[in-house]
């Protein structure tokens, strides 16, 4: 594993807790020789990862659409600052880059960005580790939502498996180094369980 995909806001939230779990991952990232991939912007937990990542003598890489590059207040101070056509170009360009996705704390943009990525292991596109670091007990709600979605028969136990939860960046890290992808499987079989 060479770098990571941190998928976050552009907002910083309302608890200080989820910048300071940003800017600890941003510098975990760096220690462990990680490199950052993320969406380019200075503000909000974006802005804190990437910083702290590059405090820390690591490299980052953003990706930004030419569209929001003002919008999202693109960071100038990056190892690399891709700006490219669309958001799916972007999510493209990321994807290719990593080889692993974490989430922290974010908003409707965050959660898209998982769930795609999360769809595309599912589907077999990829084979990377995707995981959500659960600041606070933020992801709880949505966890419950997906063994809800798996007791009403929508999501198969090893799909929703996909997704690794954790609260430590380090240890999800580690179970991120550690990754084996299932073995392939057929789309829908009945007797997945």
């Amino acid at each position: 594993m060479r770098a990571v995909c941190v998928y976050c806001g552009s907002a910083p939230g309302a608890d200080p807790v989820y910048l300071e779990a940003a800017r600890a991952l941003g510098t975990t990232l760096a220690e462990r020789g990680l490199g950052l991939v993320y969406g380019g912007a200075r503000v909000g937990s974006m802005g804190a990862v990437a910083d702290a990542a590059l405090a820390a003598g690591g490299r980052v890489v953003g990706v930004i659409p030419e569209s929001l590059r003002s919008r999202e207040l693109a960071h100038q101070g990056l190892t690399e600052l891709v700006v490219v056509d669309s958001m799916h170009e972007r999510k493209a360009i990321m994807a290719q880059r990593a080889d692993a996705f974490l989430a922290l704390p974010g908003g409707l943009g965050t959660l898209e960005e998982l769930f795609e990525v999360l769809t595309w292991a599912q589907l077999g596109i990829h084979a990377k580790p995707c995981g959500v670091l659960d600041v606070a007990g933020y992801w709880s709600p949505l966890l419950s939502f997906l063994d809800r979605a798996v007791d009403q028969g929508f999501v198969t136990q090893l799909s929703r498996d996909l997704l690794m939860v954790g609260d430590d960046a380090g240890r999800l890290l580690d179970r991120f180094a550690s990754f084996e992808p299932a073995p392939r499987r057929r789309w829908l079989d009945a007797t997945e369980t």
